[in-house]
């Protein structure tokens, strides 16, 4: 079961980064119209989606990839917790 709990945390880890690379690409013109860029959004647009619905942007500044961040963090201590 440890070996199952690995694996999540290490594929939570990964998909927590891919969120930070994707609020990074933003910072960019035209990164997330590239294939990586776009190829991400398929990877972490659904994640952040409901967060974008219940969270609204602050003028210019979108803070939902913040939250989704923060609760996949939460949902990490969770997984440990069942596992280990």
């Amino acid at each position: 079961m440890a070996m199952i709990g690995n694996v999540l945390l290490t594929i939570m880890q990964i998909y927590s980064y891919a969120i930070l690379i994707y609020i990074l690409l933003s910072w960019f013109p035209n990164a997330r119209e590239s294939s990586f860029g776009q190829m991400l959004a398929r990877i972490v647009e659904p994640y952040l989606e409901p967060f974008r619905k219940i969270i609204p942007p602050l003028g210019m500044i979108d803070i939902s990839p913040i939250v989704a961040i923060i609760t996949l963090h939460f949902a990490r201590y969770g997984v440990m917790a069942l596992f280990f």
